[in-house]
């Protein structure tokens, strides 16, 4: 069952993907050290070693995203990273054309449910980062797929644990 445990904690079922995203990562990894000791052993040209290269930097990028989950799955991040709004942040917004929406703040993608995409953002994405330092009353902007977006912030709820 996926119900979010008190305390903030990972509910079962987001809980459940990071751990074969991280069973995932660390086959993902296994496979890159092989390629890469292959790669080594190989006498090649300037395309081999761009490969090798490209392969370490894979190699970088995976090692970063296992330590992320297994950050996650031991309690999640202490902090809320300087620029972002804390986990869980509730904002309703009123936009340019007078519609208005409450969207909600994660910062793990794995609790966003699925009937709740449209209403959810994680705390580094480009609203996410726009409502960071701002207050109600407030008008933000930040960049979509179609360009610039404008909003004034109607209301503004942080977690407890928050600010």
């Amino acid at each position: 069952m996926a119900v979010e445990e008190s305390g903030g904690q990972l509910s079962e079922q987001a809980r459940g993907k990071l751990e074969d995203e991280l069973a995932t990562l660390r086959e993902r990894r296994r496979t890159l050290v092989a390629a890469i000791r292959d790669q080594e052993s190989d006498v090649g040209d300037r395309a081999d070693e761009a490969n090798a290269l490209e392969s370490g930097d894979e190699l970088a990028a995976v090692d970063e995203r296992i330590r992320a989950v297994t950050d996650l799955l031991a309690g999640g991040p202490g902090e809320t990273p300087a620029g972002q709004v804390p986990d869980g942040t509730t904002a309703t917004l009123r936009f340019d054309d007078g519609t208005e929406q409450t969207v909600r703040a994660v910062a793990i993608t794995e609790e966003i449910a699925t009937r709740q995409q449209g209403a959810t953002v994680t705390t580094d994405s480009p609203l996410g980062l726009a409502l960071a330092g701002h207050h109600i009353g407030d008008t933000i902007s930040y960049s979509t797929p179609d360009g610039e977006v404008r909003a004034r912030i109607i209301s503004l709820e942080f977690p407890e644990n928050g600010r």
